[in-house]
């Protein structure tokens, strides 16, 4: 048997690999775009099978699939291309998707590839020759009726993006703040120093500084949801430049109504398709989203290595999980791996932002963004790195946390700045100067207020108790 079989385009012949279920557009797309060896990530092909499927379900209710068109389809044959659509959501197909990210802009190679794809599964699950040139079940006349690329590809990145968001990343956060929030609780009767500008500032509970952690956390899951609703309009319906030519009116209500009831997410039809087609400000605010979680992420991971740091010559407030051995060359050292992992995945989506700010302000003219598949393998690339360093940060370091009690408390008592809380009794110019002769002398703040009898003992002790300068105070 040959490796190829041979196809023909609108350009002619093509060599397809024989098994293949897609047909020379595709092959065209491969062959034209050798760029990265990225493929489109799985997220964005199980989207346009959902899409393709939500799109034979608008045609068979409408009518369009059975009673219009060159050669209309019997219900049997509606029914099994959209039984093939599904298989493509379900990930059976994964590997018919060969094409560069880098293609061409609009996507219409990805989006001619599903289109053979599912034609060709469709044809062979009704007992006929899927390579017959005829093609009982048509690529464009059935899979792609009332669609063009320009409406249907931005719509599979929007479904692709608010799912990848609802499962994957907003369950990653939750957890990671869940792990945070019960360090929290365990920890909320541990004195410490606290620390501004990397310097000694009042004392506060590890407890405390753990729940800005969650808080955060928190806050970013509620950015997540920002970013999934920027994306719930769909163009889909506005066909090649938003007027909707060659589809039926109700054709993007329909199609947005079949995801949002197999997706359980609220997509509705774009309330402008000129908008919706032309411009990809969505993404752009949805990435903005990321970003601020990929700021998040970084600020606590890189505050929990530094609280980690030592064992003996760092802070080590916090004892980090042992993951692997830290260095080829000095024994027994161990590094905070999980907390830099997490910094150099944000800080990669911290990049992506500026590809899509890119994409977003300069690949639309008029009726086109002429580039969207980079903007959803991007966007895609940010939620994945978000979602897997926030579930393995709480596996392998936040979850197996310990607090180092006794290097904190140490802290408090050496402290400076302790004398903060003497201002009220002895004013801020006579704590400043018993500060920089605490400095000079070696001496705590405490010691010298007993030697120089700053303060009656017991003011003294009420004053310099460490716990009640972690709160106001009436």
């Amino acid at each position: 048997m040959s490796e190829f079989r041979v196809e023909k385009d609108s350009m002619g012949d093509v060599q397809v690999p024989a098994q293949a279920y897609y047909g020379a557009q595709t092959q065209r797309a491969v062959d034209n775009f050798p760029i990265s060896g990225w493929t489109l990530p799985a997220h964005l092909i199980h989207s346009m099978g959902y899409v393709k499927l939500a799109c034979g379900i608008a045609n068979r209710d409408l009518g369009k699939l059975t009673g219009s068109g060159k050669n209309p389809l019997n219900d049997a044959q509606v029914e099994t291309l959209m039984a093939a659509a599904r298989e493509v959501a379900d990930g059976k197909f994964d590997d018919e998707f060969p094409i560069d990210v880098f293609q061409t802009g609009s996507g219409t190679s990805s989006n001619m590839n599903v289109n053979e794809v599912i034609s060709n599964r469709a044809i062979e699950m009704m007992d006929g020759d899927r390579f017959d040139k005829s093609k009982l079940i048509h690529p464009n006349d059935h899979v792609n009726m009332g669609q063009s690329t320009n409406d249907t590809f931005p719509t599979a990145i929007h479904v692709a993006v608010a799912s990848a968001i609802k499962q994957d990343l907003i369950p990653a956060l939750k957890k990671f703040q869940a792990s945070l929030a019960r360090k929290a609780a365990d920890w909320d009767q541990i004195i410490k120093i606290g620390r501004t500008h990397l310097a000694d500032a009042t004392p506060l509970r590890l407890g405390q500084e753990f729940g800005a952690f969650a808080r955060q956390l928190e806050l970013s899951v509620g950015r997540a949801q920002k970013a999934l609703e920027a994306v719930l309009e769909l163009p889909v319906g506005g066909t090649a430049v938003g007027s909707g030519i060659n589809t039926h009116p109700e054709f993007g209500a329909r199609v947005s109504a079949a995801l949002a009831e197999e997706l359980d997410i609220p997509f509705i039809e774009a309330v402008n398709h000129f908008e919706g087609n032309a411009q990809r400000d969505g993404l752009v605010d949805c990435h903005g989203s990321l970003k601020a979680i990929a700021s998040t992420l970084f600020n606590v991971s890189n505050n929990i290595r530094w609280l980690g740091s030592g064992p003996r010559c760092g802070f080590y407030e916090v004892k980090l999980p042992d993951r692997q051995p830290g260095s080829s060359i000095m024994p027994g050292k161990v590094n905070p791996v999980m907390c830099e992992s997490m910094m150099q995945a944000t800080a990669r989506v911290m990049g992506n932002d500026q590809t899509l700010t890119i994409c977003g302000a300069a690949g639309g003219q008029f009726q086109l963004n002429i580039m969207m598949p980079v903007m959803g393998q991007t966007t895609l690339e940010s939620i994945m790195l978000l979602a897997r360093s926030a579930d393995a940060f709480v596996e392998f370091c936040s979850d197996d946390m310990e607090a180092n009690e006794e290097a904190c408390e140490a802290a408090v008592e050496k402290s400076l700045s302790m004398v903060t809380s003497l201002n009220p009794h002895i004013g801020y110019e006579k704590a400043s100067a018993l500060a920089k002769e605490a400095f000079k002398s070696g001496k705590t703040i405490r010691e010298l207020c007993i030697e120089q009898e700053i303060l009656p003992e017991e003011t003294l002790t009420e004053a310099l108790d460490p716990m009640s300068m972690t709160e106001p105070q009436a």
